[in-house]
This record gives C-alpha cells, structure tokens and sequence, in this order.
C-alpha cells in the first residue's frame, strides 16, 4: 500500500464488516462497509501470544476488534454463530461479547478459557426468541472448568435450567463469582441453598425468570451484596426484611412480582441504599420515619402496593432524592416537605387519600422538578403556580 486510504463514513443503517489479519508480532482488523474501510486497528503481540497458531490470532484479533468498535456494532446482528474454535486463546481472562448479534448455540471451547475472569455474552434485546442459548454444552458443562470466574454476564441467554440444576454448577464450579447477571434466561426457580456458598456475590441480576417461589432468607448473608435485583420474577411468599439491612446494598429491584408480600424494616444509620423498587408488589405496612436514616436515597418506586398511613416527614432528609413514586397505595394525611431535596425531578403520589391543603413552599427551589402528580386524592384549596417547566396533574 502506498497511499493512507481514506476513511468512509459509516451508515448505522447497513451492515458492517470485520476482517481480521495476523503476522509473526502483531494482529489486526479492519472495519468497513461495502468494501470501504471506516476504521483499522492493530496491537502488538506478547511473547507467549506470537507462538500461538495464525487462526488463533485471528480470533483474537475479532475479539479485540469488537471491543474497540463497539459503539459502530452496539445491537447490530451478525446473523452467525459464535466461532467455535476458541480453545487456542489459552490466556484471555476476559471476554465480552455482548450485544454483537450472535445467534445459536454457545461453543464449548469457551469452556476451556480456564484463566477468564470475565465472561459476558448477553444481549440487551429479544426478537422472536433469545439469540444465544446453551443446550450442548449446557449451562454446568459451559462453567465447570471456569474456577477463575468473577463476572458471569449471560443475560438473555437461554439457559432453561431448573434452580437446584444451575445453582449447584455455580456453587460448585464458580467460588470467586461477584458478578452474576443472568435475567431473562428461561430459568426456573427456587434459588438452591447451594447459592449461599458463594460469598463474595456483590451484584445479583435474575429479573425476568421465572423463579415462582419465597425470597430465601441467606441472600441476607452476602456482606458484599451491592445490588439485588429480581424484577418479574413471579416470587411469592414474604420477603426477609433482614435484606434490607445488608450494609453495602446500594440496589433493590423487586417490582412486578404481584404475589409478594412484606413490609418495610426500621432502617438504621449507615446503610448504602441508593435505589428501592418495589413497584406492583404486594407490599404492606407503613413507611416507617426511619426512612430518613437512608441518606444516600436517590429513587423510591413504591407504586402499586398497599401501604398505608401517613408519609413521613423525615423525607424531608432524602436529599439526594430525584425520582419518588408513592401512587396507587393508601397514604393518608398531608405532603411532607421536598424542600431540601434540590434535586428532585419527578414526585408521583396520585390515587392515595391524602388530605389538607398543598401548600406551595414545600416545592420552593426545586428547579429541577418536572412532573407532580397529585390527582385522585382528597386535598382542598388552590394550589399555587408551579415552575414553568413542572406538569402539575
């Protein structure tokens, strides 16, 4: 080549094309549509690496070109199967995959990558059925030989596996496992016992599975658990308060599981809790003053349930609250002030029975407000202009 080849614009609405190369110290790609190159990549090789096989290089080379050009292959499907020859990358300790399109069964070679560390082959979409799924090998063949495993990212997948099944391959195959986020998987429930073995889980993302049994109360026993999130799940039973008391839990998610039912604890001081979602669950009780002790509070989505009494004034100390949904239960009594939570957004408490008047200085300097929805409740008096930008309803 003589000259610098010039560069082509790229067109999200066609298919991209990823050709890859290898030589003796390095490997490269090349990205380009309709025969016209959009952008190159290239990277030196190790010494262990420079002796790998040429194929295997090439491999390597999709691989990394797929991480680098993510933003231009973000959901885009390439219509193939997962290359099955993965078994020559001996020494990756991570593979991310996600959302490039692949369809069909997950090769077993995978299952060989005995140093990975990360592993994410989920997809953020499901058209007409999962693209990724793991028949032969199943789920206990993929993750057996992965001892060396700390995220484990499959969402989207289907997996199709009973709880008792792959919870045990976890537990057994998987000791250093943080990150497990496996929603939207076709798998069933209930969580074995066996998960509770792991102790390092920091983040748990089951949503969209169909679990169909109790909340068990050793998720309570995770002292790194971050974030917990089993959204659609179709759990029932009573949900262990002892979970909300986990120190480091920053995440919540339980919403759309109609049959379950619990109330909220007494939150002491020094708990993590940034986000609770308990949006169409069956949810009871009161919200208890104490919700005032959870100063890192940003998102409260209780819509749906059938809490009662009133709504605490200590919410007046939530201030890094920006989203808070009370509608649809049974509050009663009159609105707390939002005055020190400057940056509030969005405030839902429609469809309560909320009584007094609405008085305008617990909304004074909240610049950043645009929605209140107050309908369907039992206030009297006029109530004052909002900011500009605000939908009062």
């Amino acid at each position: 080549m003589t000259t610098t080849p010039t560069l082509a614009m790229p067109n999200f609405s066609a298919p991209f094309t990823i050709e890859s190369d290898a030589f003796g110290a390095g490997i490269g790609a090349v990205l380009s549509q309709q025969g016209q190159p959009i952008a190159f990549m290239s990277r030196a090789l190790g010494i262990t690496k420079q002796s790998w096989s040429v194929y295997a290089k090439e491999m390597l080379a999709i691989i990394h070109a797929i991480q680098t050009w993510r933003p231009f292959l973000l959901g885009r499907n390439f219509n193939t199967p997962l290359p099955v020859r993965f078994a020559n990358l001996t020494d990756l300790i991570s593979l991310n995959l996600s959302n490039a399109g692949f369809i069909g069964q997950i090769p077993n070679d995978i299952s060989k990558l005995t140093k990975l560390v990360s592993l994410d082959l989920s997809t953020n979409y499901f058209l007409g059925g999962p693209a990724l799924k793991l028949e032969k090998p199943n789920f206990a063949t993929l993750v057996q030989n992965l001892t060396h495993l700390e995220e484990l990212i499959l969402d989207s997948v289907k997996i199709s596996a009973q709880g008792n099944d792959w919870c045990k391959a976890l537990s057994s195959s998987l000791p250093n496992l943080k990150v497990l986020s496996m929603s939207n998987c076709f798998l069933s429930g209930p969580l074995d016992a066996s998960l509770a073995e792991l102790r390092s889980l920091s983040i748990i993302r089951l949503s969209s599975n169909n679990l169909s049994a109790p909340v068990p109360e050793f998720l309570a026993n995770y002292p790194k658990l971050t974030a917990l999130e089993l959204s659609s799940c179709q759990l029932n039973g009573i949900f262990p308060k002892t979970v909300f008391q986990i120190p480091a839990l920053e995440i919540l998610d339980l919403s759309l599981n109609e049959l379950l039912q619990g109330s909220l604890p007494e939150f002491h001081q020094n708990l993590s809790l940034q986000t609770l979602v308990l949006s169409n669950t069956n949810f009871s009780g009161t919200l208890p003053q104490s919700i005032g002790n959870l100063e890192k509070l940003s998102r409260i989505e209780l819509v749906g349930n059938n809490f009662t009494g009133t709504i605490p004034s200590s919410v007046a100390n939530l201030t890094q609250l920006f989203y808070l949904d009370l509608s649809s239960n049974k509050f009663e009594g009159r609105i707390p002030s939002f005055r020190r939570s400057e940056e509030l957004t969005y405030v839902d408490l429609s469809r309560n029975n909320l009584t007094g008047e609405i008085p305008s200085g617990h909304w004074e300097g909240l610049l950043s407000l645009t929605y209140v929805g107050l309908g369907y409740n039992a206030f009297n008096g006029s109530i004052k202009k909002f900011q500009t930008n605000c939908s009062l309803q």
